[in-house]
């Protein structure tokens, strides 16, 4: 099994800054991909973007060039950089790693952006 744990939420003004980190522990090496995804209250959840286990990321439309994703393999945690956040990037944030074994979810962390 794979365990995440998601930390680095928050309450932010509009055009700041955050850093989600995702701790992984477990079988990592069976991991794939590890995804960021949201969901704001009554929306579905979305994919905000992720990384490969060879380094290649991809991200949805609504936050490219805004947010940054990156991993530290000795520590096993992935990144998920947030600048010039904009109120309806509002939402819970959740970590997935897509792995051989299976799909895990971190916990979620809130990200609270005030206008």
């Amino acid at each position: 099994q794979v365990q995440l744990v998601e930390s680095g939420g928050g309450l932010v003004q509009a055009g700041g800054s955050l850093r989600l980190s995702c701790a992984a522990s477990g079988s990592i090496f069976s991991i794939n991909a590890m995804g960021w995804y949201r969901q704001a209250p009554g929306k579905k959840r979305e994919l905000v973007g992720f990384i490969t286990s060879g380094g290649s990321t991809n991200y949805a439309d609504s936050v490219k060039g805004r947010f940054t994703i990156s991993r530290d393999n000795a520590k096993n945690t992935v990144y998920l950089q947030m600048n010039s956040l904009k109120p309806e990037d509002t939402a819970v944030y959740y970590c997935n790693a897509d792995s051989a074994i299976g799909d895990y979810w971190g916990q979620g962390t809130q990200v609270t952006v005030s206008s």
